[in-house]
């Protein structure tokens, strides 16, 4: 006795086929609810659609958590392989090992089976993959980091979109070196893959260029954040410079401990107004306190704990600290949806009458996730060739 079930997930509506030795076969989305429900029962079409029982269940919340970003492992869910030829077995027993963020090419999975210079037939056998997700296909790569085949609906792209949901999670953030703690390559492809319209304003853009900026810590990139407040570039520059100036023992940066000795006539002598200068006082204190949190901290907080620990300090919003997400450590997830760059940007990519507010660009961009930051990068490229 076989069954069916269609459930939701972060690429959309997959389904699922089980019998009495396990799970018989996955379905990744067909472009649609009831395109998937109907390729199901094509593949399936003894199996009455219902109700999954307790293991089948868990096995379809881990798939969901899993599309969704999280570091789940489905190598245990029982498979009912009856019928899968032997090699094919190897191959997908192989494919099991590889876990969420990381990759091997279909020469390393021959190899690893004992079948060296099969990877030809390690990617037949993938792309006959019964179990997609479960046995994680997309995982598989060609020679060269490659995309390779892959035989879902909306193929290669579906691969890249599994692959940039899965990095997002895994990869490491930025450390302080200037880095992205993630491919834009592939973040751009999965921008594509999600969203046509915002996929056409890429094409206009062109490639993703965005700079990241080093920062010895997270102290310094707020204060200068401060600074730079309200002003121009070229002035905030100027300010910001006289006041490292301050700090020759420090090579000329910045310190609490320097700030909190500095007279108030000394640091409104380099420019500073009185509210940027309590600003910094009170960013110093708490630094002195250990309320900020270094570099080393960050790489372990979400962006939602980053944001209620550095909006504690005085002159500190929201915005300021999305900023430092995305430009200074390199986060690949962050969507400033009161910004009004964003906002314009918004409305030219998708040729909307009004600018939208919050919950529109929210809802809409569900769909860049985990790659929200190249997202608004695009929005912001947008909104400039607007003013042009």
């Amino acid at each position: 006795m076989h069954g069916i079930a269609v459930f939701e997930t972060a690429i959309g509506s997959c389904g699922i086929a089980w019998g009495e030795r396990g799970i018989v076969g996955v379905q990744l989305p067909e472009g649609g609810e009831a395109r998937t429900r109907a390729r199901l029962r094509r593949r399936f079409p003894d199996a009455a659609e219902g109700r999954p029982p307790a293991d089948v269940g868990r096995a379809i919340d881990d798939i969901v958590r899993l599309l969704r970003g999280e570091p789940v492992d489905l190598s245990t869910v029982l498979l009912d392989l009856e019928g899968v030829a032997p090699f094919h077995r190897r191959v997908y027993e192989a494919a099991r090992t590889i876990g969420p963020g990381t990759t091997l090419s279909y020469g390393e999975i021959a190899t690893r089976i004992g079948a060296p210079g099969a990877a030809r037939a390690v990617g037949q056998a993938l792309g006959r993959n019964p179990f997609p997700v479960i046995v994680p296909c997309h995982r598989v790569l060609a020679a060269g980091g490659k995309a390779g085949g892959f035989s879902a609906d909306g193929g290669v792209s579906t691969k890249l979109r599994m692959l940039a949901i899965e990095r997002a999670r895994q990869q490491a953030l930025f450390d302080g070196d200037g880095k992205f703690g993630f491919d834009p390559d592939v973040a751009v492809a999965h921008l594509r893959a999600a969203d046509k319209a915002l996929a056409r304003a890429i094409d206009r853009a062109g490639p993703f260029t965005m700079q990241i900026k080093r920062t010895p810590s997270i102290f310094v990139a707020l204060a200068e954040a401060i600074v730079y407040q309200q002003l121009s570039g070229k002035a905030a520059a100027t300010i910001f410079g006289r006041v490292c100036a301050l700090f020759p023992r420090s090579g000329h940066t910045p310190t609490a401990e320097g700030l909190l000795r500095l007279s108030d006539g000394k640091l409104r002598s380099v420019g500073l107004s009185r509210p940027k200068l309590l600003a910094l006082r009170d960013l110093a204190a708490r630094q002195k306190r250990g309320e900020v949190p270094t570099l080393a901290d960050v790489h372990r907080m979400e962006a939602d704990e980053i944001i209620e620990r550095l909006t504690a300090v005085r002159g500190i919003g929201r915005w300021t600290v999305e900023m430092l997400l995305m430009f200074r450590l390199g986060r690949p997830d962050v969507l400033p949806v009161d910004d009004l760059g964003i906002r314009k940007g918004f409305s030219v990519a998708f040729r909307t009458r009004e600018l939208p507010g919050r919950d529109e660009i929210e809802r809409r961009g569900e769909r860049w996730k985990p790659y929200r930051t190249v997202a608004s990068w695009y929005l912001w490229r947008a909104a400039d060739r607007a003013s042009k």
